[in-house]
């Protein structure tokens, strides 16, 4: 991937839990501006933990990054807090949501403006979100424990909008979804990306949806960048389509079944 307009650059990182699970093994990648790139694989890939290192969430599980290091427009950043990181752009969207249940739609939404202090922005913002998720207009009294799991998505998602980011970092939209209602996130994703050009890195299972709305894709295995490139690269390689679409009957179980397969092996470099 071209080296210029990169908003995060992840180089070679390790992550370690409990000072002794070695979870991510010399990860790479880069997220230009403007771009939806994604990160594919099963559970277990490293996908989430990728997402927590960005955003230094994984202090709060015993994790740490050990090895390499991550830049946001050429500043390192893994000493950054959370609240530091939003300050400069950067807002997870966590797996599962995490809507507070006892609080309303607008409610959950306001919580996502704590680090705004210009009232007119964050009242611009809010109409922005219920123009991007009319849904939650219509549902910003109801608890967030009432609405649907679609419903938490976009509240989730538009929470995140709320703090003006640069970055959003969107952990498994698709998960628990109907498939209409995921082609829905997407589609609002594709929206948010274009019209208010924000920068989208997106951990996901469902490679079809995803690869249809990224730019750019990252595969992982095992804690391992296996294989990247353009989205329709992906999507028309025969092995991405055996082992993540659906397509082709082999019994291959994983990229490193097939021996003709090229790996950059970054993570050796």
């Amino acid at each position: 991937m071209p080296n210029s307009n990169i908003v995060l650059n992840v180089n070679g990182i390790e992550v370690i839990y409990n000072h002794v699970i070695l979870v991510l093994k010399g990860v790479s990648l880069q997220v230009p501006e403007g771009s939806i790139v994604a990160i594919l694989g099963g559970n277990g890939a490293g996908k989430t933990t990728t997402l927590r290192a960005v955003s230094n969430l994984l202090r709060g599980e015993r994790g740490e990054v050990t090895k390499g290091s991550i830049e946001l427009r050429g500043e390192r950043i893994e000493n950054l807090s959370p609240a530091d990181l939003v300050q400069r752009g950067v807002v997870q969207v966590m797996e599962g949501r995490h809507c507070f249940a006892h609080l309303t739609i607008e409610e959950n939404l306001l919580t996502g403006a704590y680090t705004r202090t210009n009232k007119a922005e964050v009242a611009a913002n809010l109409e922005k979100v219920y123009n991007y998720f009319p849904r939650l207009k219509t549902r910003r009294t109801s608890q967030a424990a009432y609405t649907s799991g679609g419903e938490q998505q976009m509240c989730a998602i538009g929470r995140a909008i709320m703090a003006s980011p640069n970055l959003v970092l969107l952990d498994e939209p698709s998960m628990g979804l109907a498939p209409q209602i995921v082609e829905e996130v997407f589609e609002i994703v594709k929206d948010l990306n274009h019209k208010e050009k924000v920068t989208f890195l997106l951990a996901e299972q469902n490679t079809n949806m995803a690869l249809r709305y990224a730019n750019y894709g990252y595969i992982m295995e095992s804690g391992r960048i296996v294989m990247d490139g353009p989205a329709q690269d992906l999507a028309s390689n025969e092995d991405v389509k055996e082992f993540y679409l659906g397509v082709g009957g082999g019994e291959r179980k994983s990229f490193r079944d097939v021996k003709s397969y090229k790996r950059r092996k970054r993570w050796l470099a």
